[in-house]
């Protein structure tokens, strides 16, 4: 019996890198986004709570299912164990988010 993929999912959004985890991944559904389900957080186990998570969590509260445009993803990945929810600002370096659309319709200009 194997158990039900997981998946680390690193995308920019608004001058902000998120990192989520969830169940499902899709490219179909919309042509140019990625559709993310089942959202994973961690288990309220401590007596700490975490600004950041909380963050994440009130966003996507009644979230079914989000769609990301691809060029706004970072990186997936397929994990074992689910680590932490963050959010922290784009600063620099080598995180940059592309200025336009991959592909436009109607474009015959090729």
């Amino acid at each position: 019996m194997s158990k039900q993929p997981l998946y680390k999912v690193i995308f920019l959004s608004q001058g902000q890198v998120f990192e989520i985890y969830a169940r499902k991944i899709d490219q179909g559904a919309m042509f140019g986004f990625v559709g993310v389900e089942e959202l994973v957080f961690g288990e309220r186990s401590t007596v700490v709570v975490d600004p950041s998570e909380e963050k994440i969590k009130a966003e996507f509260a009644d979230v079914r299912r989000t769609y990301l445009p691809m060029h706004s993803v970072l990186r997936i990945d397929e994990v074992d164990k689910q680590g932490k929810v963050k959010v922290t600002k784009a600063e620099g370096g080598n995180v940059a988010q592309f200025p336009m659309p991959i592909y436009t319709p109607g474009d015959n200009n090729s």
